[in-house]
Parts: C-alpha cells; structure tokens; sequence
C-alpha cells in the first residue's frame, strides 16, 4: 500500500520545529563558545547562521512546493542530477541523521543519568544504557502509527517550546548569578577560523527542517502547506534559540558556558535552586523523546523512496496499511543509530562527522532549485510559494555551508585518516548503486 496523506500544516510545523530543535541547543551553545572564545563571536555565530537558516528554509520550502513527495530529499536529487549521485549523497545522509539521533540521544544521557542512575553507572557506560534505551522505546512506540505519532510529537514540541520560553523570561524575574569564570580565548587567536569553526556547532542545531520535504507524501495540500510550515517553524526556531543564548550568557557568561553541556539544568539551578536543576534535567531528557522520535519517523521516507527507483528491495516500500508505519525501514535506521552508538562516546566527538557530509548534502540540495525552476517554469502561474530574491537567497545559504565545509576539513588534519573515510563513505555508496541498482523509475513532479 502506498502513504496517504493524513498531516495537516500545524502537524508539519511542529515537526519542523522537532526535527531542529532536538538537544542540540540545550548543549551545543558550549562548543560554539569554545570554539568563539569570547562573546562577539559567540552572538555573531547564532546571529549569521540564523540568518543563513532562514536563507536555507526558503530555499527549501521552494524546493518542497515545486516537488512534494515521499522521500523528497533523496527524490529531488534523482531528478534533478542523476539516481547514482542521488543514493550516494542520501545513504550516506541517512547514516549522518541516525548519528545526529545517537549524538543527541548521548546529550540527553548525560542530563537525566545523574538523577537516574547509581553513581556507579556514572561513566560512559551507564551514558550508552540510558541512551540505548532511549532508542529502543521510541522504536516500539512508532509502530503505533504515523498520526499517532504526530499527535504526540505535537504535545512534545508545544512542551519544548514552552520550556525554553520559561528559562528565558525567568532570567528578567530574578538576579541570581553563577560563580562566572573566565572565558578560554580561541585557539590561534585567528577570529575567521574561530567564527568558521563556531558555525559547524551552529548549524548543527539549526539543521534538520530539511528533512521536511522527506513528508511530501504525507501531508494535505502538500504544495501549499509544506513552504508555510517552513517558514513559520523556522522563524520560530530561530527567535526561541538567540533567546535561550542570550539566558546563557546573562547568567553564566561566556566563560560558564565553555564549562558545561548540561546549560539549561545548570541555568536552571542557577535561578530556582537544586530542584529547579533536576526538574529542568527530567524536561530536557523529554524534549530529546521528541527529537528521536521524529527522525525515527523521518528518515525510513529515503529508503521509501530508494525503493521506488528500483535501488532497494521493493519490501523498503511496505508500508502498514493501518498505520502507515514503515516497520523494515524504521528498523534498519534505529539498528543504524544503535550501531553507531557503540563506537562513539560523546557528542562532541561525533560533531564534525556529521556536520561534515550534513553541509555537502544541504548545499547539493539547495543548488537544485537553479534546476527545478527550469524544469517545471509551469508551475510558476500556479500559486506556488517562490523565492522573492533569488538567486541571493540560496546563492548565500550555499556559500555559508561551503564555508563551514573547508572550517571542517581544516579540523581534520587533527586526524589524517577522517577525511579520508569520510569521501570513502561517498565512494562506497557510489559503488553499492551500481552493484545493486535496477533501473530507476523517478516519480516527475505534478
């Protein structure tokens, strides 16, 4: 059986808003301070990428309005370049996004295992059990179907948001203040490189609304409501994420940031005490439900996809008829995630790998709208969304992405070898396309 469409635009939105707003914000403002080194950098690095984000959201919801179907992200490459680029750039994305779940589900471990576990489990290891766990649950709960799973993800994000909007406005109620350390300059004192390494961070936690186009089947009205939920998710990411950074700062300074990962129990310990910080460290552990289970939902639409070229096995195109659950897609990309838990140990340390093939395949995806608007010049009488200012908009979303690409390759010679697996990782799946591939059937855009 084919996916219906069952999601409205408010079902989209706040899957927008969950696919970006996962852990990320509630850790990784610590790396782009360190990264930064003092507080003009800091601010400049959210203030730019959410700029950029922005750029990279209408880019997108243009993308989604002029192709919506199953699997778009993947789709939208076979028909614009060509079905082997199309495997090679999405298999590899696909293994990133189930390492984005494993990063930010280890983020999560380390907010609730102090609350939960025995101090004896307070090590990397007890961080895998709770974040194996995590998994695993979500993974049966998605089996209960997609609208199901959209009403809950609804109930998450609102949750989410209202959280952040507690921490932020709590700052203005009270004077509480931490013990502010001083701030650790950049190493090498270079101010570009320090603003271009700051962004891999950045991006990272504004990614993931890309990934919206990937439900081109599943919603109502798709061409008209994918671009609005885009829009409006992202404007609302990007107003929640400088209010949360500027919490952190007025509390702990920039210096106190640099020193922890658990910033919002830390800032909520700050103002309302020890409660406050094992309260907030429970909440945040429910936000990263959210964005687990949304990416478990997300990512099976590519290999949906895949499935309808001919690439994978057609049984990656069952899908449940009384759930609309796709139960062998959905399982090889949690056994993915797990896997890739056993080899990484912090969130940091998987940071650049994924920022790595995340801002290749954004900015590949982004240059196809140059292709769609030729392709299909027929829709542009259609009431479709369109880019006012283009080519400006996704001229600058791709230059900042190839930007952070070279800032990432530089980090890499920390490593000799990182490069390398990672452009094998490329080459593999080119390979693996032309071993396996039949002949492609890619859907043409209506």
């Amino acid at each position: 059986m084919s996916i219906q469409p069952r999601l409205n635009r408010f079902d989209l939105s706040m899957i927008v808003i969950s696919l970006v707003i996962g852990m990320g914000i509630f850790g990784s403002p610590s790396d782009v301070a360190v990264k930064a080194g003092n507080t003009w950098v800091f601010f400049g690095a959210w203030i730019f990428g959410g700029l950029v984000t922005l750029c990279g959201a209408l880019t997108f919801a243009e993308i989604g309005a002029r192709y919506p179907t199953t699997g778009g992200f993947y789709k939208v490459f076979s028909y614009c370049y060509h079905p082997a680029f199309a495997f090679m750039i999405n298999w590899v994305l696909v293994i990133s996004n189930a390492s984005s779940v494993a990063a930010v589900a280890l983020l999560g471990a380390e907010y609730i295992n102090p609350i939960l576990l025995p101090a004896s489990l307070q090590n990397q290891a007890g961080t895998k059990i709770t974040t194996i766990l995590t998994v695993l649950i979500l993974y049966v709960i998605n089996f209960l179907g997609i609208k199901l799973s959209a009403r809950a993800q609804n109930v998450l994000t609102i949750f989410k948001v209202v959280a952040i909007l507690v921490l932020c406005t709590a700052i203005f109620k009270s004077d509480a203040t931490a013990h502010v350390a001083t701030a650790v300059p950049a190493q090498g004192g270079n101010m570009i490189s320090a603003f271009g390494l700051s962004l891999v961070a950045v991006f990272f936690t504004y990614g993931g609304y890309q990934q919206t186009i990937n439900f081109g089947g599943d919603i109502i009205n798709a061409k008209a409501n994918i671009p609005k939920a885009i829009v409006f998710g992202i404007s609302t990411v990007i107003a929640l994420y400088l209010a949360i950074n500027y919490a952190y700062y007025a509390v702990l300074g920039i210096g106190g940031i640099q020193q922890t990962h658990t910033l919002a129990a830390k800032l909520a310990g700050v103002i309302f005490g020890p409660t406050g910080y094992k309260v907030t460290s429970i909440l945040m552990f429910v936000s990263v439900l959210g964005y687990v289970n949304v990416n478990i939902l997300a990512n099976p639409r590519v290999y949906y996809a895949m499935a309808e070229d001919g690439i994978l096995p057609p049984i990656f195109k069952r899908v449940n008829p009384k759930t609309q659950v796709q139960e062998l897609g959905m399982t090889v990309f949690v056994a993915a995630a797990l896997i890739i838990l056993f080899f990484v140990d912090s969130f940091s340390q998987m940071l650049k790998y994924v920022m790595f093939f995340d801002t290749i395949g954004l900015s590949l995806c982004a240059l196809t709208i140059f292709i769609l608007r030729k392709r299909t010049k027929d829709l542009d009488t259609s009431g479709i969304y369109v880019i006012k200012w283009f080519p400006l908009i996704p001229v600058i979303f791709i230059l900042a992405y190839w930007f952070v690409t070279v800032n990432i390759f530089i980090t890499f010679k920390e490593d000799p070898f990182a490069a390398f697996w990672c452009l094998a990782a490329y080459a593999l799946g080119l390979g693996i396309y032309y071993l396996g591939a039949r002949k492609p059937k890619t859907i043409q855009p209506e």
